[in-house]
């Protein structure tokens, strides 16, 4: 197991991509692992669930609204039927707010469709401090690619 003894090979990847899809074996701890190196090279990182996501860039990088769930009959002089909006912090908001590197790994990430992924790509190629890692599935071992050529071949 030489790449968990250093993780330098994953991590020039990642910088040299600044995204990758992930295969990981599904017993896990692999995510743990590699973010810890990440983090003793100076990255601050976040795990994160890409089920919900949205729209990356605005979920990731802006405040937005979201409007809460319908809950059955309400009044209607006050906000319709719709609801009022909920403003929501940005989830990278604190951790951009440094000039440190941020490395996200998103997990579950085989629900993104191929367009969200491709936003995710584009994102980091303009913020150029973000590195992404998206679980796209399981394996036998650790395999990686950069998130463009994952998507040429899908």
């Amino acid at each position: 197991m030489p790449l968990l003894i250093s993780g330098q090979s994953f991590r020039k990847e990642l910088e040299a991509a600044g995204c990758l899809a992930i295969h990981v074996p599904l017993e896990g701890g692999f995510e743990t692992r590699l973010l810890r190196r990440l983090r003793a090279a100076g990255y601050r990182t976040h795990l994160a669930s890409a089920r919900g996501l949205g729209d990356p860039e605005v979920f990731l990088m802006q405040l937005h609204g979201v409007r809460p769930p319908h809950l059955g009959h309400q009044n209607v002089a006050r906000n319709g039927a719709l609801g009022e909006v909920q403003q929501v912090v940005p989830q990278l908001g604190h951790l951009m707010a440094r000039e440190e590197p941020v490395a996200l790994w998103l997990i579950e990430g085989q629900v993104l469709s191929r367009s969200e992924l491709v936003a995710l790509s584009d994102l980091c190629k303009r913020e150029k401090r973000l590195k992404v890692i998206v679980e796209i599935g399981g394996a036998r071992s650790l395999k990686w690619q950069s998130m463009d050529s994952f998507l040429d071949n899908q």
